[in-house]
């Protein structure tokens, strides 16, 4: 269900435009549909039919997904989620109310160094079962940011997600900078973004200043050289009046030597945005490694001198092995079919 399918049944129920925004807000909001206001009664201003259709409306609001186990962390509470038919995604409470939900189950991008990436799509995830996540979490607390970061690629589900980032930056109270749209980069994105009501802030996946490199990493990932990349980044900067943050996860050996920081330099210096640098959240088993801590300090430190805005973000919930997609593959069983391919793969080198 997206919430254009449930705004009709609404307006079906008799529900002109003002009772509708008030359903929306009260429901993003973790409240009952039928709460009144300080002055009034729900009776006294909404429709007769959809008082009396709220009971099987909440039943089907609350069907759309339910926390099925939370993972407490240093940095906040990872949520695995469980939808109406029994798939999985997570989400994450981060520091400062924020929260991480998740487009899709699955990914079809492929990374390398991403868990999600290794299962591929599954399906997509509904604008409600979107806006699901940001409700269960705001029964938890306060959530005043959220980042489309979790699993999946946002781009591969554009239309649900921005019903839903249109609905949280209106009827849900959230600052529309505050709604980060996160990317590896699709021409699409930059094509329906400028046009939206809701401009979020847009986060783009880099990871390395080499085109083959890249290619390599993120194998299922529209073919943007970082250059273009870059330079769609910067134009919807400055449209928005509002910096990217361009993501690169640091792979020992792979992504952190000089000659990437020189390329990182040649591209970014004088641009509109930051450079989040995100340490490799090591999986057991995995083919990358995360750099030792001096040499993340010297990237960052050197990037500074040179007239890049550099930050540190490491990936949510590396303390309780819940870096994104491991929760749900621990839940399917999937680590054990990824471990049995790489046993194969490994014997198949030998037998060589």
């Amino acid at each position: 269900m997206r919430y254009s399918d449930f705004d009709q049944r609404l307006a079906a129920l008799g529900a002109l435009p003002v009772h509708r925004g008030r359903v929306a807000r009260v429901w993003l909001d973790g409240q009952a549909l039928d709460r009144g206001t300080r002055r009034r009664r729900s009776e006294h201003f909404l429709p007769l039919a959809l008082r009396d259709a709220v009971p099987a409306l909440t039943a089907e609001l609350d069907g759309l997904a339910r926390i099925r186990s939370e993972h407490a962390g240093s940095d906040g509470s990872r949520l695995l989620v469980e939808l109406a038919d029994g798939q999985m995604v997570e989400s994450v409470l981060l520091p400062r109310d924020g929260l991480c939900v998740s487009t899709q189950v699955g990914c079809a991008v492929g990374c390398r160094f991403c868990m999600t990436g290794k299962s591929g799509l599954i399906r997509q995830v509904s604008s409600m079962e979107i806006l699901a996540q940001v409700v269960l979490a705001r029964r938890l607390r306060a959530v005043k940011k959220v980042v489309f970061m979790g699993m999946g690629e946002p781009a591969h589900n554009l239309d649900n997600v921005l019903e839903a980032i249109d609905l949280l930056g209106t009827e849900g109270n959230i600052g529309h900078k505050n709604l980060v749209f996160s990317t590896v980069g699709d021409r699409r994105v930059f094509e329906a973004l400028p046009e939206q009501r809701v401009k979020p802030a847009l986060a783009l996946s880099l990871h390395t200043t080499k085109a083959e490199l890249r290619a390599h990493l993120l194998p299922r990932a529209p073919s943007i050289a970082p250059e273009e990349l870059i330079a769609l980044g910067e134009d919807y900067a400055r449209r928005t009046d509002y910096p990217i943050q361009y993501q690169w996860t640091l792979l020992k050996g792979i992504n952190d030597g000089d000659d990437e920081l020189d390329g990182v330099v040649r591209l970014l210096k004088g641009k509109f945005g930051v450079l989040n640098v995100i340490p490799f959240n090591s999986l057991e088993g995995d083919d990358y490694q995360r750099p030792d801590a001096e040499r993340i300090r010297e990237i960052v430190r050197t990037l500074h001198r040179r007239g890049v805005l550099t930050k540190v973000r490491n990936s949510a919930g590396q303390d309780v092995d819940g870096g994104c997609g491991q929760l749900r593959a621990r839940a399917v069983g999937a680590e054990q079919v990824i471990e049995l391919r790489r046993r194969k793969s490994t014997a198949k080198r030998e037998a060589v």
